[in-house]
């Protein structure tokens, strides 16, 4: 192939995957969940505070939410695990996006005979906000003021994609 047919195929592409996006339906207003229906999510979430890892969300029928992470990597005998809750209060929420305050707990082990980790206790309080990316799959960042049992506070981000279905 020589440069311009290279060129062109790439522009082929980019302007498909944009015209294909923009085709995407948007569900019905009706069919969005509300504040008096149960939404379950499952996805990936990264943070320091509570875990890395698989993760479960459950949108109660109020503002409420709650969230459980974990994670587990076995190299040699090393092993390695989290296990992390968090509790979510909306502030305010939309169909596509919401904005709450946060708190959690984390526990981490690393090590071989025991665990090696100096601070393996976490507790965080903080807030985050929620964006739809496409409908079903969202974005979730957060900032958490987070208390490590060495005794430091340090505020980190956590990051997390959760797959919903109600």
């Amino acid at each position: 192939m020589n440069m311009n047919s290279i060129r062109i195929t790439l522009a082929a592409v980019f302007l498909s995957v944009s015209s294909s996006y923009a085709q995407v339906v948007l569900p019905d207003k009706g069919q969005e969940p509300g504040l008096r229906e149960n939404v379950f999510g499952l996805g990936l979430w990264g943070g320091a505070t509570t875990g890395l890892g698989l993760s479960f969300r459950h949108h109660l029928p109020s503002q409420l939410s709650y969230q459980v992470t974990g994670g587990i990597i076995k190299v040699d005998e090393k092993l390695s695990y989290d296990i992390g809750v968090e509790a979510q209060f909306d502030l305010v929420r939309s169909s596509s996006n919401r904005f709450f305050v946060g708190g959690g707990f984390g526990h981490y082990y690393s090590g071989k005979n025991g665990n090696d980790m100096n601070a393996p206790t976490r507790l965080g309080l903080g807030i985050g906000g929620e964006f739809a990316v496409t409908p079903g799959i969202h974005t979730t960042v957060e900032l958490m003021f987070t208390y490590f049992s060495d005794g430091n506070v340090l505020p980190l981000p956590q990051i997390g994609f959760h797959y919903y279905f109600y």
